[in-house]
């Protein structure tokens, strides 16, 4: 069997007293579009900072493409991208800086392009603090195209976006199983993602309650 995307062995995350992850455990093929659902609060955020090596377990063990999320953590955030509630962009710099500075890091020049595709063409001279909830996610979108990712972690990916931008992140997420990538989809648009997602996981209160379709 070929080399799971995503390996969880009893992941646990603990803030204070209260376990944001309980023994969570699940293994996702590579290639493979998946919906973490669940309430507010009940770890899916938490679940993909770890995996993102944002934030480290306190327990069990996490593995992304092979690389483990605490002793492999820059061969992690090589092939992974998180789009996370936070969009993490300069407020003082343009479009087109922002992204400049993740392109200089990777030693690539297609931000024109990227920015062509989640329609910011038209403000890539423009700095980010003049920009809308929904455009400063677009051009977080951007920045996960600039990246070309393995491993894509979506948390909450319809947030602030308009019906258009919807179809954008349809759009992104054919482009990226296509091309072989891993998806994670965290969001409470449920109706609307188990439509076109592989399989799903539901955490409630920081652990595994169920799944649906073919993990691996």
């Amino acid at each position: 069997m070929a080399q799971p995307a995503i390996d969880c062995d009893k992941l646990a995350r603990r803030y204070g007293r209260r376990w944001a992850l309980a023994d969570v455990t699940f293994q996702l093929a590579a290639g493979r579009v998946m919906m973490v659902a669940g309430r507010n609060g009940s770890g899916k955020s938490t679940l993909f900072r770890v995996l993102s090596t944002a934030i480290r377990p306190d327990h069990g063990a996490g593995k992304v493409g092979g690389y483990d999320v605490v002793d492999e953590r820059e061969d992690v955030r090589r092939i992974s991208a998180l789009l996370a509630h936070q969009s993490y962009l300069y407020e003082s710099l343009s479009a087109k800086e922002n992204l400049d500075i993740v392109a200089r890091y990777l030693g690539r020049d297609n931000e024109a392009e990227v920015l062509e595709r989640v329609g910011l063409s038209a403000r890539a001279d423009d700095p980010v603090s003049t920009f809308s909830a929904g455009m400063r996610k677009r051009l977080s979108f951007a920045r996960v195209l600039l990246q070309r990712p393995d491993v894509v972690f979506f948390d909450e990916p319809y947030g602030q976006l308009d019906p258009e931008g919807f179809r954008l992140v349809d759009a992104v997420v054919g482009e990226l199983k296509a091309r072989g990538a891993t998806v994670l989809i965290a969001t409470h648009q449920v109706e609307h993602v188990v439509g076109y997602a592989d399989c799903s996981i539901t955490l409630e209160a920081g652990r595994v309650v169920g799944t649906e379709g073919a993990l691996l």
